[in-house]
């Protein structure tokens, strides 16, 4: 799947005849597409804060991206490993992913400019801190279901050797024809989950039978419902069960977050790189695989000017502000769409 680069120049002569030069051979080699990236103007503040808003930006890049990983995990795990419908769902509001990228535009509601940028940092760390505390409880309270669910079929399978059924599952309860079936869902025992379900399970497919709920058993850790649908939207329904509606939306957000949050890194880099007054152009290259070596070859000799001494392989480098795991003589963050790779 295609990746992106998010690379920032400055607007000299030189370096705006190069970004020329870039679109040119891309179009005639096919190396990538290069578009601009939009990115507002943001307060700078105070010049020897940006250093400190730097190392911030770049440990919550690494936390950003790490729970939108196990978020990803979670959903390929609630269904089943099919690769389909994970990439149906991480979709980041509401278009895919490589779309939202190439239009991406600033939320100015939920980010705004006005703010300092350690603000916006800290808008951004509390949403994504926030999530990944929900995460963990919702993982752990779905894999408590899980077992308590096996730990019930365990005892239904005894009492079915007994014939016993009886303050479980009654034969009144099951609507089972030639286009209906009924479908047993677990639910944490909450109040809070309990009324989610009650809210959310007509709305999981069209071919819900609507008020078909119904309560069947409860013990300590969680209740099992009853709904009838119709067959051919069983798979569906299980596709979109409480967790996985909860993983899609936050993936959504997860993925907006981030995208600002790499803007918000070029922003501050470009002020610490090129200086002060705001003056660089930022560019998205769309690639892949086959041809990154010879695209990172090409920016290579295009930006050179910018620093003769940075190298064009990967090096560890140790000066604040200014590096993540590679040093170029641009300014270069990744992008990742591929969920796939990400799970």
């Amino acid at each position: 799947m295609t990746d992106f680069w998010l690379i920032s120049v400055p607007l000299d002569k030189t370096s705006l005849t190069s970004v020329e030069k870039l679109k040119r051979i891309a179009a005639k080699t096919n190396l990538a597409s290069c578009c601009k990236f939009s990115i507002p103007n943001l307060k700078v503040g105070i010049l020897d804060s940006l250093l400190s808003v730097s190392d911030d930006l770049s440990k919550l890049d690494t936390l950003t991206e790490s729970v939108i990983k196990k978020t990803c995990q979670c959903m390929r795990d609630m269904m089943e490993q099919s690769n389909d419908k994970v990439l149906e769902n991480s979709l980041a509001n509401g278009v895919d992913l490589m779309s939202y990228v190439t239009k991406f535009q600033w939320d100015k509601a939920k980010y705004p400019t006005a703010l300092p940028l350690s603000s916006l940092a800290d808008i951004i760390n509390k949403e994504v801190s926030q999530v990944e505390t929900e995460l963990k409880s919702r993982a752990a309270a779905y894999n408590s279901v899980k077992v308590s669910l096996q730990s019930l079929e365990h005892k239904l399978e005894g009492n079915l050797q007994t014939c016993s059924l009886n303050g479980v599952v009654r034969k009144e309860d099951l609507v089972v024809s030639e286009y209906l079936t009924t479908l047993l869902v677990v639910v944490n025992r909450s109040v809070t989950y309990y009324l989610q379900w009650e809210r959310t399970y007509e709305s999981l497919s069209e071919f819900v039978v609507p008020r078909s709920s119904r309560k069947l058993f409860e013990d300590g850790e969680a209740g099992i419902f009853s709904v009838t649908l119709f067959k051919r939207a069983v798979c569906k329904f299980k596709a979109k069960g409480i967790f996985v509606s909860w993983l899609k939306v936050n993936f959504s957000e997860m993925f907006i977050a981030w995208v600002h949050l790499k803007a918000l890194r070029v922003f501050v880099e470009s002020v610490l790189r090129y200086g002060l007054p705001v003056n660089y152009q930022a560019l998205l290259l769309q690639t892949d695989m086959k041809h990154s070596k010879k695209l990172r070859e090409e920016l290579s000799s295009l930006f050179k000017h910018l620093d003769p001494t940075a190298s064009m392989t990967d090096v560890s480098c140790d000066i604040p502000g200014l590096c993540q795991q590679e040093y170029f003589s641009y300014i270069c963050f990744h992008i990742s769409t591929n969920v796939l790779e990400m799970s």
